[in-house]
């Protein structure tokens, strides 16, 4: 699976659709679908099937055009991945931004961070597309701002609030990838991860372990105290050890104020 890239296309164009700017001086009939029906048909097709499944022709009749109707609506697909990215990025439209209380930062960042995972394991497909040109749509830049305002009023400047903020979206990247590769591995192999381990756990026990003292220690351990696998539960250590990390931070720049 080839990776996607956000900011592939004209960057000018892109920004003009992503804020609404695009029709401005269109003349001509009404189109009896709308830009947001595209972004949404198209949504819909990588939700079910992958990003590789998305075209401009698959689009367009899915909400009954023509495929050369598309391309009067959105230039090419560069262009509506970047739509896509943004219209999933954002919460309610028209909904307040939260407003955090510094003094439960652990809390809020656990919350943004845990949502930041449910959408990616909702979207699985946005895993695929590199976002190194940030989509710069109103949605993304709402999404940005909710998540740096967790670490507002902590003590950091400004630059430590945005590396931060780097820190937690990376690791929730990290983490939630391997959950959603699992499930695409068995859908490409038809067997999930129990089941694979457990065909060649016969296989396993013909192995002499003895060069491996620590591995075959802590593999029977981990095994029985939760099985072969808790995304859900090294995620969460995974999030208490970060932000153990950021409250030796917040700490120590305390300290040195003092």
């Amino acid at each position: 699976m080839a990776e996607e890239i956000s900011g592939r296309g004209d960057p000018l164009k892109s920004l003009h659709l992503l804020w609404g700017r695009a029709s401005a001086g269109k003349r001509g009939p009404k189109s009896k679908v709308q830009l947001a029906d595209l972004v949404q048909a198209a949504i819909a097709i990588a939700d079910a099937e992958g990003i590789d499944a998305v075209s401009t022709r698959r689009v367009a009749e899915a909400v009954g055009i023509s495929a050369m109707s598309f391309y009067t609506h959105i230039p090419d697909k560069s262009a509506l991945i970047d739509l896509m990215i943004d219209a999933i990025a954002g919460g309610p439209e028209g909904a307040a931004l939260p407003r955090f209380d510094p003094a439960n930062w652990r809390d809020n960042i656990t919350m943004v961070a845990t949502a930041y995972r449910q959408f990616y394991l909702d979207h699985p497909w946005a895993l695929q597309v590199g976002t190194h040109r940030p989509v710069l749509g109103p949605n993304t830049l709402r999404a940005y701002e909710a998540i740096l305002s967790v670490v507002d009023g902590l003590g950091l400047d400004e630059v430590e609030m945005d590396m931060t903020v780097t820190l937690i979206t990376n690791y929730v990247f990290g983490a939630v990838r391997d959950v959603a590769r699992a499930a695409s591995v068995k859908q490409q192999t038809g067997m999930s991860d129990d089941e694979w381990w457990y065909a060649i756990a016969p296989f396993l026990e013909t192995i002499d372990w003895a060069p491996y003292p620590v591995a075959s220690r802590v593999g029977p351990v981990v095994g029985e105290l939760y099985g072969l696998g808790d995304p859900d539960r090294a995620f969460t250590f995974g999030l208490e050890r970060m932000l153990d990390g950021i409250e030796a931070m917040i700490a120590r720049k305390a300290a040195l104020r003092a």
